[in-house]
């Protein structure tokens, strides 16, 4: 199950595909640090029950997820506003990584997808007769190790579109693509959340 979320690329792995592709493998590694670390947040809330808390609490739940519809749409504007443009070499440095790790952090934490995949789809697979919290350890140890093995070739395929954006029409289009992506994801979060 954790390669499938993995592979089917969400929020995460388009951030960490695109911040490869615009900014060099060096702060897609970056990114792929700072989503862990977000998806660590998520663990450690499965760890203290955050399912029946999001069951008790709907509301707060249906406010984290607008403001990462919120975040999701602001990542896509910003991509498209910046689209096409080229800054110096320096650009690609690790100066911008803090960045990189920051923004990955906040990608998922915001992610309705990490949040339906670590609360929802795993208690099935933890046994209520034995200690949980060292059962969602190693669930999320090993989630994890997938997740950057995945995220690795997503941070491999995007330096090689970072070759194939030096073409400024071509960078121009992947800008605006992966923009217009975000803008759908986050359209779809928020028409679901409406209609939920």
């Amino acid at each position: 199950m954790s390669a499938a979320t993995s592979l089917v690329p969400g929020p995460s792995m388009i951030f960490i595909l695109g911040e490869a592709a615009w900014r060099g493998a060096q702060r897609g590694a970056w990114a792929l640090a700072g989503v862990q670390f977000g998806y660590i947040w998520w663990w450690f809330l499965a760890a203290l029950g955050l399912g029946a808390l999001a069951l008790a609490f709907p509301i707060a739940f249906r406010l984290l997820a607008l403001a990462g519809v919120l975040y999701l749409a602001w990542l896509g504007f910003q991509a498209i506003r910046h689209a096409g443009e080229t800054g110096p070499a320096s650009d690609r440095t690790s100066k911008h990584s803090a960045h990189a790790f920051r923004d990955g952090i906040l990608v998922a934490i915001s992610n309705p997808k990490a949040f339906i995949y670590i609360v929802a789809l795993l208690p099935p697979f933890v046994d209520a007769k034995q200690p949980i919290v060292p059962q969602l350890v190693l669930l999320a140890v090993v989630a994890m190790i997938i997740d950057v093995a995945i995220g690795s070739v997503y941070i491999l395929a995007g330096n090689g579109l970072a070759k194939a954006m030096s073409d400024a029409g071509t960078r121009l289009w992947v800008d605006r693509t992966v923009g217009t992506i975000f803008l759908v994801i986050s359209g779809g979060i928020f028409a679901s959340i409406l209609l939920d």
